[in-house]
């Protein structure tokens, strides 16, 4: 056999292994991160998260890639940013808050997705039951709404003086009404007052705090929101102004 013909021979051969080998490593996983928020306001969730990736043997960067996307409290940005993350084919996709899990279960039937919700789950139609999810999704549930009419009895306890309360919420939320309802179910068992007002965006927290003076409530209840998360310094700076009493769901 001919010089030319015996490299030739090799080089193929050695392709041939290469490519087998290829096939037999498995390329790094990679996750899809979407959230509502915004970086800085979730950099204990983020901490938290990559403390229990690293304690199922996955470090990123070295044994599983991270994808982010994030809202910044714009949820018209979530159905892109989900399908984004779809079209680049991520392994699974882990969600934090309702609309979040929402655009992602949208976007996508077939990729696990993994959700953190202070919201029932089967209500929002994103599992069918807590015992059997079903389909694509399972995460966890903090019951965080049901919890907010007890906010409010406690804060009428704590402000005793207070006979008007404002609730303030995000009417972009797929949950707003059934916070409305349910928080003005406990306001008429309590013999109050509640105010509702409403922020979607930087400028409409402004306006809701100028219309709590104008109403002359006497304390706030700010509603579960991964928006409202993102800005509790904002909120508190702005109740602390108007020395208005307040309670939150985060600390």
């Amino acid at each position: 056999m001919r010089r030319r013909e015996l490299m030739l021979l090799f080089l193929g051969g050695a392709m041939t292994a290469a490519r087998a080998l290829r096939a037999q490593q498995k390329a790094m996983p990679v996750i899809g991160y979407l959230d509502a928020g915004s970086p800085g306001p979730s950099a204990p969730n983020l901490a938290a998260f990559r403390q229990g990736l690293g304690g199922a043997g996955y470090i990123e960067g070295h044994t599983v890639a991270i994808e982010y996307r994030w809202a910044e409290g714009s949820y018209d940005r979530l159905p892109a940013l989900a399908a984004d993350l779809v079209g680049r084919k991520v392994d699974v996709i882990t969600t934090t808050g309702g609309p979040s899990v929402l655009a992602a279960k949208s976007a996508t039937s077939t990729i696990p997705i993994v959700f953190r919700s202070g919201a029932d789950p089967v209500e929002l139609g994103l599992v069918a039951s807590l015992a059997r999810p079903g389909g694509n999704l399972t995460g966890v549930t903090f019951i965080s709404i049901e919890l907010m009419p007890k906010r409010l009895e406690l804060l009428s306890e704590l402000v005793p003086q207070a006979r008007v309360i404002a609730l303030l919420v995000n009417p972009n939320s797929p949950i707003a009404q059934r916070i409305i309802g349910n928080m003005q179910e406990m306001a008429r068992a309590k013999g109050l007052q509640l105010d509702i007002l409403k922020a979607g965006t930087e400028g409409e927290i402004d306006a809701a705090f100028a219309t709590l003076v104008q109403q002359h409530a006497g304390a706030l209840v700010v509603g579960g929101d991964t928006f409202f998360a993102s800005r509790l310094d904002r909120l508190i700076a702005l109740a602390a102004h108007h020395a208005v009493p307040a309670i939150y769901e985060f600390a």
